[in-house]
């Protein structure tokens, strides 16, 4: 999503690169971790989400299995939450915990949450930056540093910079909710909502990174924008 250019610049993307290592290690070694430790109503992740999805009016909201390894997510288009097998069928605190996750975005479509429906806004735009700023800019560069060109990539992939950033309230207050709604609705005790606390940490440092890497990539830009 991010290609380098090979210049000096590259080393601010240096402690991203590492920091996003270490996020994507955090979130493997936490899930399978928390993976293996059943909860004690024995509700799978399916059933958890479920009862939390019917407990705030959402009946309509449908829960299906999804392929792929935590490749779990919200269609606020579909109205569909669609959880991996690893979490729809495992009564596991890692899964209990994802799943309400994924439900808690369901709720903040239904109530309209504002940043949550900034970054719906900001998908088109974002998809377009992301896949053309680069290009636009490369090809400015190419041309012999046309301003045009350069600024219009930079204009483009800050939108794709600003979707990373709307992100992180949108996908903290999913957290914060499911762990309120786990413990309210008894489908965890305290013991055990603190296990899908930490998966659900665990995985806000990957959108972290991601913003990271966006933000510094745009600097990047930036600074080859103004080289003579």
């Amino acid at each position: 999503m991010f290609p380098l250019f090979w210049d000096w610049t590259i080393i601010l993307l240096i402690p991203a690169l590492l920091f996003g290592l270490f996020a994507q290690y955090r979130v493997s070694s936490t899930f399978n971790r928390f993976s293996k430790v059943r909860s004690g109503r024995g509700l799978t992740g399916a059933q958890g989400a479920r009862m939390l999805l019917d407990s705030a009016g959402l009946g309509f909201v449908s829960v299906e299995s999804a392929p792929g390894r935590l490749s779990d997510h919200y269609d606020p288009r579909s109205k569909v939450l669609r959880l991996s097998r690893d979490v729809a069928e495992s009564d596991s605190l890692a899964a209990l915990g994802v799943a309400a996750h994924e439900a808690g975005h369901a709720i903040q479509d239904a109530e309209g949450y504002a940043p949550m429906k900034l970054r719906s806004t900001l998908v088109p735009v974002a998809n377009i930056g992301s896949n053309f700023g680069f290009i636009l800019f490369f090809v400015g560069l190419i041309m012999g540093r046309v301003p045009l060109l350069m600024n219009l990539g930079i204009v483009l992939f800050s939108a794709a910079v600003l979707f990373t950033i709307v992100t992180l309230p949108v996908e903290i207050n999913a957290s914060r909710r499911a762990l309120r709604q786990l413990s309210a609705r008894g489908i965890l005790v305290s013991t055990e909502v603190d296990g899908a606390r930490k998966v659900l940490s665990a995985a806000a440092l990957t959108y972290v990174a991601a913003a990271l890497m966006a933000i510094l990539n745009l600097v990047r830009l930036i600074l080859i924008s103004r080289e003579r």
